[in-house]
Order: structure tokens, then sequence, then C-alpha cells
């Protein structure tokens, strides 16, 4: 058996193949299982309009709280271990979504696979970093990191090849033999690496995670339980208290989750807040282009999946770039610049209805993507910067779990949204037939009337991105503020100690 430091260059270069692939899995599936949207409202599953986000977003929720904790299990246990551990709950979730013949067992399926995703995904980067020399981390990383990109491509690609030859359960299914071909490849080239005596921490990870549901249940079901109604009052209400109570537990523990205390340093709050933003916007698109593309445009789901490639272009040609243009222009521009394009881009997207080109949707597309290409790395190394190099795992986890909570936070959102516009725009004699919640409910309940239903749904889905455009661009103007604050406070400290 390999252990670190004994890898030869070759199996080095297969190791990162293999854990880049692991990496493209994971956050893939994030990305796919918008496209299956349309399928599912349909199927015999017969969900809910919130039923569908939660389909979405149970994964993407335990992904996000349970990412910090997957390392430090890493840490703790072994790292090939729980990294093999990983793939194994990976395959058993999706192998779960696919034959559940309800909802519930579904929930319960993307459950399992978020806490598979949450052990995989940093113990991939531990792995390959107690297995190469020092002088080539910087450049592992720097790849490592790239995957993240690459597995929103081709969630959107691969996702849309298989629901195009079959059934939505083929999309859940086509990942049980993958996640078990990784973990055959791990177990045979990845090394086994130090342990330490990294305590956990249960309950800091129970509350973050119950909080986090609270916050969720109280913003998805507001259509259709109503705003007011006890379901939603109990969310809104839990999550506070959840969240106040993380705090205190965080605040005592010796070996906190995430400690509280990080929050104090303006530029990390500011930056945490900025890619938080940033996903929120990114995937809340992910989700309405996936039924846009489908209902509005009539995209065949082959199609919808290549049709979100514009918006990827400038991260693959600008991402090299983008450091060169802030140490140019200055962070506090770029982030200024980042989330216009970004908040600007959703709003053009709004714009666009059943009869615009797809050419002119894809230009909006580049204008937003070129925005993220700008905001991510500018925020990573904000993140970083903003804490001693001794914390540099910290802030890989904060970076994680902010981006995987902005963007369960978005699909929420933009599905609540979306729900309540689309229902508000159909004709009252829809709206009087069975109170339908999603687009499927309507053409079910009123066949002879799919113009007006895809007519309500374009305008709801014009409504959920404008709001979430202007969403974005408040948070970009209160991340480069406080930026802008941080800055002056630090050179005001600076002049006043000489």
């Amino acid at each position: 058996m390999a252990t670190t430091g004994t890898l030869a260059p070759a199996t080095r270069r297969g190791l990162l193949a293999v854990m880049s692939a692991c990496v493209v899995l994971v956050v893939g599936m994030v990305a796919a299982i918008n496209l299956a949207v349309p399928a599912l409202a349909a199927s015999g599953l017969r969900p809910s309009a919130s039923s569908l986000v939660w389909i979405v977003d149970t994964y993407v929720i335990f992904f996000a709280c349970l990412v910090i904790p997957g390392g430090a299990a890493g840490d703790r246990f072994g790292r090939k271990g729980v990294l093999l551990g990983g793939l194994g709950l990976f395959a058993a979730g999706a192998l779960l979504s696919a034959v559940a013949p309800n909802v519930p067992l579904m929930l319960a399926g993307r459950a399992v696979t978020g806490v598979g995703a949450a052990a995989v995904l940093p113990n991939t980067l531990a792995v390959l970093l107690h297995a190469v020399p020092a002088g080539r981390r910087a450049a592992t990383i720097a790849t490592w990191a790239s995957m993240t990109g690459i597995g929103g491509i081709a969630g959107n690609v691969g996702g849309g090849a298989l629901l195009a030859g079959g059934s939505w359960r083929w999309l859940f299914a086509a990942a049980v033999p993958v996640a078990l071909g990784l973990a055959a490849l791990a177990a045979r080239v990845a090394p086994v690496s130090p342990r330490d005596d990294r305590r956990l921490d249960p309950w800091g990870t129970l509350l973050l995670v119950a909080a986090s549901v609270a916050l969720l249940l109280g913003v998805v079901e507001g259509p259709e339980a109503g705003w007011g109604s006890a379901v939603v009052v109990t969310g809104f209400a839990g999550a506070v208290v959840l969240f106040a109570a993380w705090v205190v537990v965080e605040l005592r523990v010796a070996h906190p989750l995430l400690d509280p205390r990080l929050f104090r340093l303006p530029a990390l709050r500011g930056a945490c807040l900025g890619m938080t933003a940033v996903f929120f916007g990114m995937f809340a698109l992910f989700y309405v282009n996936a039924s846009f593309l489908q209902y509005g445009k009539g995209f065949g789901v082959l199609r919808t999946g290549l049709g979100i490639i514009p918006m990827t272009v400038p991260l693959i040609v600008g991402a090299r770039y983008a450091g060169r243009v802030a140490g140019r222009i200055g962070m506090d521009v770029t982030l200024a610049l980042a989330f216009a394009c970004i908040g600007g881009g959703m709003l053009g997207l709004s714009t666009t209805g059943t009869g615009t080109p797809y050419a002119v949707y894809a230009a909006w597309l580049v204008l937003t993507g070129t925005g993220v290409m700008l905001a991510l790395p500018t925020l990573s190394g904000a993140i970083a910067g903003s804490l001693p190099a001794a914390q540099a795992g910290v802030g890989a986890g904060l970076q994680a779990t902010t981006r995987e909570f902005g963007s369960a936070l978005g699909v929420a959102v933009i599905g609540t949204v979306l729900t309540s516009r689309f229902v508000a725009a159909l004709p009252e004699a829809v709206r009087a037939d069975g109170d339908p919640h999603t687009v499927a409910q309507a053409l079910a309940a009123t066949p002879g009337r799919t113009d007006e239903v895809l007519a309500a749904f374009v305008t709801g889905a014009q409504v959920a991105l404008r709001t979430v455009g202007a969403a974005v661009l408040v948070a970009g103007a209160l991340v480069v503020l406080s930026s802008l604050l941080s800055r002056r406070g630090a050179q005001h400290r600076a002049t006043t100690t000489r």
C-alpha cells in the first residue's frame, strides 16, 4: 500500500485524475438535478412545487453544512477511509433516489447522497496535498479548484445527455457505478496519510444542519402553505433559535466546527457574504434556466444542458486573467464590476421571453459568467488573506460552506418566487381547477390551455430572475462597502500606530 511521499510522478498524475473526477461527480450532481425538474414534476411521484425545491436543495444543504465536519472526520479517522466511505454513501443515496417510489424516499436518498458528497470533497484535496511535493502544491490546488467549475459544466451536459436518453431515474442510476468505480480506483492509488487528534463538534454540526433546514423550510413552504401558516412561522422562528444556539455552543467548545468570532473580521465577513451572494445568484439561475429553456423555448433536455455553456465561457477563457484585473484596478472596483455583471446579467435575462432569440439570451449568460469569473478568485483571495496561514484549512472550509449554502438558498428563494408569481399569473379558470402550483399540475388540470400556462410560467420566471438579480446587486453593494470600510479602518489604525 502506498504511503505519503512514496508516490512516483506517474502515480501522482493518476491520483490527481481520480481525485479530480470525484470533485466533478459531487459538484456535477448539484447542477444536473435542475435539468430533471420538468421531468420530475410530470412523473409518477407527483411532487408539489415545494417538493421539487426540496428534491434539489436537500442534497445541497447537507453538502453545505457537513463539508467542514467531513474534512475534520478525515483528519481524525483517516482521509482515505472517509473519502472511500463518502463515495459509498454517495452511491447508496443515488441508488435510493433512482428507485424511490415516492417523494419522502427520494428526499432520504438525496440527503444520504449529500452526506457522501460532504465526505468526498474536502478529503480529495487533503489526500492530494499529502501526496505531492511542496513545490507542486500550488499547481495541484489550482487544478483541484478548476474541477469545481468543470463539474458544473459536466453536470449540465452529462445530465442533459442522460435525461435525453430516458427517464429521470437514469440520472441517479448512472451515478452509482461511477461512484463505485471511483472508489475502487481511489482505493488502489490513494496513499494513507497521517491522522491527527482533531476533535469533532457533533453538537455544532447538528445545530447548523437543523438551523439551515428550518430556514429553508420557511422559505420553501411559504407559497403553498401560506406565509402566516404554522409550518412557515415555526420554520423561521426555529431558524433564529437554532442559529442562536449554534453560536452559543460554538463559543463554548474547545474545538468549534466554525468559530463565530472569525466574523468579527470585516474583510472576512464581507468576502463570505460575497461568496454566498455569487452562488445564490448562479444556482438560482441554474434552477430557472433548466425549466425556462424547456418550457419557454421548447428546447429538449440535452439542448437545455448545452444551453448554459455560454455562461461558462468567461470562466474557462478569462479565469487566468482575473488576478491581473484585480491587481490593476483594485479589489473594490473588481468586485463592484463583478456584481454589476452578475446582477445586470440576471436582470437582462428577466427581459427575455419565448420570442427572444437564443443569441440574446446567451449574451446575457456571458455577461453573468463574466461577473462570476471576476468575483470568485477575488473573493477566494480575500477569504484566504483575512486569515493567518495556520488557518488555511478554516478558510477552505468557509469557502465550501458559503458556496453550497448560497446555492441552496438561491434555489429556495427563486423557486419560491417563481411558484408564487406563476400561480398569480395563471388565468382564474386554471387556478380554480385543482389549485395547481407547477406547470405539470396546471397542464394536467387544463390540457387545452397550454399557451396560457406556459405564458404564466414565463412571467413567473421573469419576476423570479428580476428579484434574484436585484438581491445580488444589493448584496454586492454591501460587500464593496464593507471592503472599503475595512480598508480605511486598517489604514487609519496603521497611521495612528506610527
